[in-house]
């Protein structure tokens, strides 16, 4: 069975990082290392980093400088050109707008999370620029809703040439201890334990012009992004599919198959059919995902049983673990021993 991965950003990300630790007068390079992120990892063209490994990095980083909010500092430093073809693409955009929509449209290019993605949501006044969900949240996953929020602005600040003026800022986890530093990063109210990880720009503030932009390389840059996500999206099966879509619904509950079929935008028969001339049905799949998930959790995370329970959507921890049992032989804490012995 091919393991599943909870996600990978490419390792463009890690020039933020190396700068934010090397501004403390610390040894970025040798952690780099200690990672196995030499040099010539870091120049691989398409070169990925699993986000385990970057959040068990960016952990270590916060534990060699001694400074909880170091991610902040980390979006400080954040280049465009850190996203690859997708963010040397916004660069080019006309306005923030454009800017805004590019790194949401085409982040697959540069990230992908199995539990959901970024989106920009407009309205009357303005748009919120959102972080996707990776609750619940430790020591070992802030810094990545830090780094990503605080990089969106200091990014789009350099598109437009002056400093990003945010109106509000919410964040999914309590305030830490830390949490004065929000304000002076992004000069704007900040309220924690909201519902999802957000910023807000007005129409004002969205309007500013891209001071690099070229019309010829923008729209030939957006064909090339366009291409790019064509390829990298294309699925071979409708389980394929139906298993991406579980990810990010599992939350806490368990969808079903009407659910699944309004998604994909089919009648409930036809996706019943369909999955049957494919050989399978909507419970296995639901089953394999969930197994394949929970053995990803274990073995890559430190989240509790409890809270992989949750995710995965099972009534409780006990649940859980009998399932679990019934999938691999083993319980939970014995395949994460396990798999740490031989790790």
């Amino acid at each position: 069975m091919k393991p599943v991965r909870l996600g990978d950003l490419s390792v463009g990300s890690l020039h933020s990082l190396a700068a934010a630790v090397r501004s403390h007068s610390k040894d970025a390079d040798a952690l780099l290392q200690h990672y196995g992120l030499d040099s010539s990892r870091l120049a691989t063209p398409h070169g990925r980093l699993s986000i385990p490994r970057y959040m068990r990095l960016g952990h270590a980083a916060i534990q060699l400088t001694g400074d909880p909010a170091l991610g902040l500092l980390m979006g400080r430093h954040a280049r465009l050109a850190h996203y690859g073809l997708a963010g040397v693409t916004a660069a080019q955009a006309p306005t923030v707008r454009e800017a805004a929509r590019c790194l949401a449209k085409f982040e697959r290019l540069y990230a992908r999370n199995y539990r959901g993605q970024s989106s920009f949501h407009e309205d009357a006044r303005g748009g919120w620029l959102r972080f996707y969900s990776i609750s619940p949240y430790n020591a070992y996953n802030r810094f990545v809703v830090d780094s990503v929020l605080s990089g969106w602005q200091a990014q789009l600040s350099l598109l437009c040439g002056q400093a990003l003026a945010v109106e509000k800022v919410e964040i999914e986890f309590p305030a830490p201890a830390y949490a004065e530093r929000y304000s002076e990063i992004f000069g704007c109210p900040v309220e924690f334990s909201a519902q999802i990880n957000q910023l807000r720009l007005s129409n004002a503030t969205l309007a500013l012009r891209g001071a690099e932009h070229c019309p010829h390389s923008w729209h030939e840059l957006l064909l090339l992004c366009e291409r790019e996500l064509e390829q990298i999206t294309r699925t071979h099966s409708l389980h394929e599919r139906i298993s991406l879509l579980l990810g990010p619904l599992l939350h806490g509950r368990e969808p079903d198959l009407e659910e699944i079929a309004r998604r994909l935008q089919l009648p409930t028969w036809t996706l019943r059919r369909k999955l049957a001339e494919e050989g399978t049905q909507f419970r296995t799949i639901l089953n394999d995902t969930r197994r394949d998930l929970a053995m990803a959790y274990i073995r890559d995370t430190e989240l509790s049983f409890g809270e992989i329970a949750y995710l995965l959507g099972f009534a409780s921890a006990e649940a859980f673990q009998r399932a679990f049992k019934r999938w691999s032989g083993n319980t939970p804490g014995e395949f994460r021993r396990s798999r740490r012995q031989a790790g």
